[in-house]
């Protein structure tokens, strides 16, 4: 009996990586075809680092500081959630950076709040004659941001980079991380919260680290438990990721994957 090639969905088949020219993208962006950059991928991909490098590129092309990051993720809206949101902040050095820590901790942010303040970020950027540069793992909010779920506009042209790791080096780097985080205070970030007043159910709201933190804080699982139920929840939410950005391909958005 032949064998028959099955074409398995992207998390299992990896896409073809291309090689990013920033040159490129940027004579593009100045002959009016985009709008904004996009670059997204899963958790612990390198989105920030890559970025910050990206910026700084069409910075030294344009011989001027031009371009700006806009945060497109959903926990880091909230200021004194830093390290089990993965700021990163040190990262982005001299690279302005929005939407970040607009919101106190214990608020719920939605959607429709994350299209407003951006489309206000966006149109102050581009009255300032500035590179809008999208980044971000909350898929949602990467499409409300560029499509106007809750708008009647066109939406935006954006040229979507997507930072792609295969399986093993994606969970290595999220196992790394994790480890490093427990080890260096997010237990203690998460503590603070609950001390300031912040709601445990505000922070089973928020999801992964703060959830299963709190959960570890609150007497119901062991130190070895959170770190074993925690890095399997962040293992199943980076794939969810993925398929969300296979979502976005198969509704016929051109996510150019390149390697971080």
């Amino acid at each position: 009996m032949k064998s028959k090639t099955i074409n398995n969905s992207f998390i299992a088949a990896a896409p073809v990586l291309e090689d990013i020219d920033v040159a490129q993208i940027l004579d593009l962006y100045q002959r009016g075809e985009l709008d904004i950059i996009c670059i997204l991928g899963a958790t612990a991909s390198g989105k920030t680092h890559y970025a910050v490098q990206f910026a700084k590129e069409i910075n030294r092309l344009l011989g001027k500081e031009s371009a700006e990051i806009i945060s497109a993720d959903s926990r880091q809206v909230y200021r004194n959630m830093d390290i089990g949101s993965g700021k990163d902040l040190e990262e982005y050095e001299d690279i302005p950076y929005h939407l970040i820590d607009i919101r106190d901790a214990g608020y719920r942010y939605n959607i429709y709040e994350y299209e407003q303040d951006f489309k206000q970020v966006y149109s102050m950027l581009k009255s300032q004659s500035k590179i809008a540069i999208l980044c971000g793992g909350s898929g949602l909010y990467i499409r409300a941001a560029i499509e106007s779920y809750f708008a009647k506009d066109k939406g935006l042209k954006a040229y979507y980079i997507g930072l792609y790791l295969d399986r093993d080096e994606r969970l290595r780097r999220i196992d790394t991380r994790l480890k490093y985080r427990l080890e260096h205070s997010m237990i203690e970030e998460v503590r603070s919260l609950l001390e300031s007043g912040v709601s445990e159910d505000s922070l089973l709201h928020y999801g992964l680290e703060y959830r299963y933190v709190t959960d570890y804080i609150m007497g119901r699982l062991t130190y070895s438990q959170l770190y074993d139920t925690l890095s399997i929840a962040i293992h199943q939410f980076s794939k969810r990721q993925l398929t969300w950005f296979r979502g976005m391909e198969r509704a016929g958005i051109k996510i150019h994957w390149t390697s971080p």
